[in-house]
């Protein structure tokens, strides 16, 4: 979710590239394999695409610290993951090989207008949107989105998808629980070295002290999550009948080290991939 990776993992990208490709089965970001069913046979969702940060494009969740859209919560064609997308063609055959994810690694809520203009050419009928973790896991608290400023750029992305795919119906996600992230493995001597190489450091630089001004930033940073999820859920609501946000569902997960890449001790990894999916999936989306 942040800019670490490339000063930690620059020195072994080339030596794991090819199991990365082997996981992912395909280019890395292409949507899922097979071809295109244009026949109109599996009934309203015949496309669908995902938003968001290096969380919705499953970086770190295979073998490798790169993305791995296969095993992605929303589009995730990967047999280890009971995606939305594998969820939906169950019921709509029509969908198979149009799940288009546009999520970027270090992506801000200032970069999802472009990711939504970049969905409605697919002419998207389900449209998942998960954002906000790089807002917060700046440098410093102070370097955080502010509230106001991350909820104008949220409506600025919706609007793009109002306008350009009025029929879709939209899944707003809350950012998953970060600070839980330092509860369960702040004990880690692993977790912490990894941590230390720049992971979210407005919540995860010193993670073993215990000193007032740490103990008050990592509270700040909580706060500013759950503030950022309630503009998400306000945003949803403002935009009308065809959004829907998840309650509160996937900040609700309960992470624990096991449902974390190795590589970061910070992404989601298969374990976790496949807990985001059934925590937000919403059901069929006929709303």
């Amino acid at each position: 979710m942040s800019g670490w990776r490339e000063r930690w993992w620059v020195g072994l990208l080339a030596g794991l590239a090819v199991l990365a490709i082997a996981c992912e089965g395909g280019a890395v970001g292409a949507p899922p394999s097979g071809g295109p069913d244009r026949t109109g046979s599996g009934g309203g969702i015949l496309a669908m695409a995902a938003l968001g940060d290096s969380v919705t494009d499953g970086f770190a969740s295979c073998l490798a610290p790169v993305p791995c859209p296969r095993n992605s919560w929303s589009t995730g064609d990967g047999t280890r993951i009971d995606s939305h997308y594998r969820r939906l063609v169950r019921t709509n055959p029509g969908l198979k090989g149009r799940a288009y994810n546009l999520a970027v690694g270090n992506a801000r809520a200032d970069a999802l207008a472009g990711q939504a203009s970049a969905a409605v050419q697919h002419k998207p009928q389900y449209v998942t949107i998960l954002i906000g973790a790089n807002d917060a896991c700046r440098s410093r608290i102070d370097d955080m989105t502010t509230v106001e400023t991350f909820r104008r750029q949220v409506d600025q992305a919706l609007a793009v998808l109002k306008q350009g795919a009025p029929q879709a119906r939209v899944l707003v996600a809350s950012i998953p629980d970060i600070r839980r992230l330092w509860d369960v493995g702040h004990t880690s001597p692993v977790a912490v070295k990894a941590w230390s190489f720049g992971v979210c450091p407005a919540l995860l630089a010193g993670a073993t002290s215990t000193a007032p001004a740490d103990v008050a930033r990592r509270q700040a940073f909580a706060d500013r999550v759950d503030a950022y999820n309630t503009q998400l859920a306000a945003a949803c609501k403002a935009y009308g009948p065809r959004c829907r946000d998840d309650g509160g569902a996937a900040h609700r997960v309960a992470f624990t080290l096991d449902m974390i890449a190795a590589q970061d001790f910070f992404h989601p990894n298969g374990a976790g991939q496949n807990a985001l999916a059934k925590a937000t999936w919403p059901g069929e989306p006929v709303w």
